[in-house]
């Protein structure tokens, strides 16, 4: 990525968009072909055909990257991390600062109401079943884009440095999940049920420990002691889409060109911690 290290973590999204793209890809051509053919598609004509292995296989996948949330490891970004109390690293200071605290109130009612029209339609019956489900899949690949490359509740309501201080970064399977209140089943309703423990885990651990999600009060946020680079990562992809730093825009050695401007820039510079 132009000179920028990739970590672990990162290389993990990628993979996770490469394979939540996959099966929105597999499920559309399926679904356009059923339309075609004038079929309704419905939870109950997957389960009762050859559509349920691939069910299986989605529901599974997503079971799985639910149930790494639910204990600390490595493989998961420090913004969903910080809700373990083994990440806790106290600062010595009192004061939590989450400016973003009260834009998470907004930001639900931005994702709820869009979904809630979303809902009138399915029960108008212009939508059917495979139409929620395939909203589901497309939010899968959207959840990866907000992490690797844009992401508008940060840019444009919650204002938050990085994703690893958001406040609203466990929700992500809450709001992927949302259009499956609307289909009935075990296979969609599990999955909607355990992201709701997901964010009823996240909200009250935040009311009773706000302190673990401020950079202020837990030296766990800190630059120093991320293991995600996102900003330096979506700031390279910035840079590069404008024309600031050509891609091949290097020097013999194979690194990339550093201007006299950029020193002192985050992340930029043989003086940053980044």
């Amino acid at each position: 990525m132009g000179g920028v290290k990739l970590t672990r973590v990162t290389l993990i999204h990628y993979l996770k968009l490469i394979y939540r793209s996959v099966f929105f890809i597999i499920a559309a051509v399926w679904y356009i072909k059923e339309k075609i053919g004038h079929h309704e598609v419905t939870l109950e004509s997957i389960t009762s055909g050859k559509g349920v292995i691939f069910l299986r296989i989605i529901w599974a996948v997503f079971i799985i990257e639910m149930m790494f949330r639910f204990i600390p490891n490595k493989l998961e970004s420090p913004g969903t991390q910080k809700v373990f109390r083994k990440n806790y690293v106290p600062t010595g200071k009192r004061r939590h600062v989450i400016q973003d605290n009260n834009a998470a109130a907004i930001a639900a009612l931005a994702w709820l109401i869009p979904n809630g029209l979303i809902g009138a339609l399915y029960l108008a019956g212009i939508f059917d079943q495979g139409t929620m489900m395939m909203f589901c899949l497309g939010y899968s690949i959207c959840d990866l884009i907000c992490a690797l490359f844009y992401c508008p509740f940060q840019m444009w309501l919650l204002k938050n440095k990085c994703c690893s201080t958001c406040r609203i970064y466990n929700w992500d399977f809450p709001m992927m999940f949302t259009p499956l209140f609307f289909v009935p089943g075990f296979y969609t309703w599990s999955l909607l049920l355990i992201a709701i423990v997901l964010l009823v885990r996240w909200e009250v651990t935040y009311w009773k420990h706000p302190e673990r999600f401020s950079r202020n009060t837990n030296a766990y946020l800190k630059c120093a002691n991320c293991n995600e680079k996102q900003c330096i990562h979506k700031r390279r992809i910035h840079e590069i889409s404008n024309g600031i730093i050509p891609i091949m825009d290097k020097p013999a050695g194979g690194r990339p060109a550093i201007g006299k401007n950029d020193i002192g820039r985050p992340g930029i510079g043989k003086n940053s911690r980044r």
